[in-house]
């Protein structure tokens, strides 16, 4: 069996603790494992026809970037992980929302950021009030497209609030329900194959994020068997193989924040123990066919 593990084409490095993590484990099973970046446009058409020729060597690719045009092109030669409609699912926070929305999952408000595609408009002072009448102050905006805690920010005042829908009004972005219950902490699950690995609670003393990468810490933690159906369901409906998944404290329940279908588990592993890497490569070998 071989595979692909392919990373953003601007990453520092292509030696991230991940992708380290996931070979050393693929090829403790046997796997032979190539790591490229993605950086040489893998997504061409030439004569009219979808090249795709150079991935037939492999079984399957373990995406790790956010692309979304190169996972169709390697969906039509191997097997993904995750497939190209969770990866875009997941990608676009308001579309996550919007996906898991009539299905019984707790989650903040929110409301989809109104966008302009002029950068001279002006931002009116009743689309701010619409938004604070449905959800008042605080408020969180985030864009739609970020990672590790970036591009989300919290409005106090309807001055901040204006400047940041001014800050982002020509880019996707979201505004959502703030729960000050949570402030600062959140309990992060990883999901693999239907099965929930275990929990951590990611906290922080001087954030209302609570993300590691963002100086938070984190320590292992018991996952309610309302937050492990919840979180099962998720990523069923997602489509996801493998995701970390961000519950806020409510007051009176858990409430489903975010679904990272590329989440981190290095800060998981320390944490808990618990091997994340193993159970992932155990998932991605079960699920290939190597028959043809």
């Amino acid at each position: 069996m071989k595979g692909l593990i392919l990373v953003n084409a601007y990453a520092k490095t292509t030696e991230t603790r991940q992708v380290v993590r996931m070979r050393e484990e693929l090829t403790r099973r046997g796997v032979t494992v190539d790591t490229l970046r993605n950086d040489q446009h893998f997504a061409r058409i030439t004569n009219n026809i979808v090249e795709e020729e150079e991935f037939k060597k492999y079984d399957f690719c373990l995406y790790l970037d956010k692309d979304k045009y190169v996972p169709r092109v390697l969906s039509k030669r191997m097997r993904l992980f995750n497939s190209a409609s969770a990866i875009e699912y997941c990608d676009d926070k308001m579309i996550t929302h919007l996906m898991l929305a009539n299905h019984g999952i707790i989650m903040p408000d929110t409301l989809a950021g109104f966008l302009c595609y002029d950068r001279s408009a002006e931002i009116r002072e009743d689309s701010v009030s619409c938004v604070m009448a449905y959800l008042g102050l605080p408020v969180i905006v985030k864009q739609a497209y970020g990672s590790m805690g970036t591009g989300v920010y919290k409005a106090d005042t309807k001055d901040r609030l204006k400047a940041l829908m001014e800050k982002f009004k020509c880019e996707p972005h979201l505004f959502q329900q703030y729960i000050g219950s949570s402030c600062g902490k959140d309990l992060r699950v990883i999901v693999v194959g239907g099965k929930v690995l275990g929990g951590i609670e990611r906290s922080s003393d001087t954030d209302f994020r609570s993300n590691v990468g963002l100086g938070g810490h984190a320590k292992r933690a018991d996952v309610p068997t309302e937050v492990e159906k919840t979180a099962i369901k998720a990523a069923e409906i997602l489509g996801l193989d493998y995701c970390g998944i961000d519950f806020l404290y409510g007051e009176k329940t858990y409430m489903l924040c975010e679904v990272n279908s590329n989440a981190f588990f290095d800060a998981f592993e320390a944490a808990t123990g618990i091997n994340v890497a193993g159970a992932y490569a155990e998932h991605i070998i079960n699920n290939i066919d190597i028959s043809n």
